[in-house]
């Protein structure tokens, strides 16, 4: 029997095997963990404001470039300075979110380290996370004067933890971000992706309605309002390419919602205003958008409440 002869080379390389996993983003409240995953997923599914505590649920973001399938976790900023619900509720969605992921995205101000980073960092440094890897995202470089200057900052980072990667970028900056995904890329286990190539998000438009209408609220209130106020869809109606949907802010005091509501109504009318055209741009819809300012004393302290309001 004679041998086989051999396929002929046609050149063609072989197709990487489709990589994908779990990234965790955490950091100190208002580090600008949600802006780094609005850059990396390309449009935005997580609010942003100065108030910290902006993000108080697990946001997914996907994103699919070439062979490899990116799924971030936005986190809540681990609370370090109470110790209501709410904030206990938050701190659990953090450390859940840990245990489940391939990667730890550590994010800091370049430059910059200080004790709420380091209450962070010693989380992840706790039992059962000590040999995930963990990637430095040294954040809004930009701001940063001379970057000789970071050279003695990265080696007393170095000293702080062993970290697989030194990441110093700008979320802003397009370059940064792709240079990013090829860092992290190594890092995804060889796996079938869990999401279709075009999906951004796990998140309903009813949620991400409600995170939206949130983040005006605390835009457009500055630092007047505390930060133990939420937001709940009472009514949520599609009739083809229109949105009705009926919301309720929720508040602890009758004050806060003066503060809300404003003069002659007029914070409440620019809160479901920008609100409204925010959420037309997301669903590209029409969207018609009712608010409501509801008083619920010691909410943010009851375990039932929260649950009630869909926090985890």
């Amino acid at each position: 029997m004679e041998p086989t002869a051999p396929l002929p080379d046609t050149g063609a390389a072989a197709t990487p095997p489709q990589r994908c996993g779990l990234i965790a983003i955490v950091g100190r409240p208002n580090v600008g963990k949600s802006t780094l995953m609005n850059a990396l997923v390309g449009q935005k599914i997580s609010i942003t404001s100065n108030k910290a505590q902006t993000t108080r649920h697990r946001i997914t973001g996907v994103r699919t470039v070439d062979e490899a399938q990116f799924i971030f976790v936005d986190t809540p900023g681990f609370q370090t300075r109470h110790a209501a619900a709410l904030n206990r509720s938050l701190n659990r969605a953090v450390v859940g979110t840990l245990s489940d992921v391939d990667l730890v995205l550590f994010l800091v101000e370049a430059g910059r380290f200080g004790i709420d980073d380091a209450k962070v960092l010693s989380l992840l440094q706790g039992e059962g996370l000590k040999h995930k890897p963990v990637v430095l995202v040294a954040n809004k470089l930009d701001a940063v004067n001379r970057r000789s200057d970071l050279l003695p900052w990265l080696k007393t980072m170095q000293d702080r933890h062993t970290f697989a990667e030194y990441v110093p970028m700008s979320a802003h900056k397009m370059a940064d971000v792709d240079r990013l995904f090829g860092i992290l890329k190594p890092y995804l286990p060889e796996q079938l992706w869990y999401y279709d190539q075009e999906m951004l998000t796990d998140r309903s438009e009813k949620f991400l309605a409600s995170e939206i209408i949130r983040e005006k609220l605390f835009r457009l209130t500055g630092d007047e309002l505390p930060y133990t106020s939420t937001v709940v869809i009472d009514k949520w109606e599609e009739e083809g390419n229109l949105r009705r949907i009926a919301a309720s802010i929720v508040v602890e005091r009758d004050a806060h919602k003066g503060m809300i509501i404003g003069d002659k109504g007029e914070r409440l009318k620019r809160i479901g205003s920008e609100a409204r055209q925010e959420l037309e741009r997301l669903m590209e819809a029409k969207v018609f958008l009712e608010l409501w300012v509801k008083v619920r004393s010691g909410w943010a302290a009851s375990e039932e409440h929260l649950r009630t309001y869909g926090y985890e």
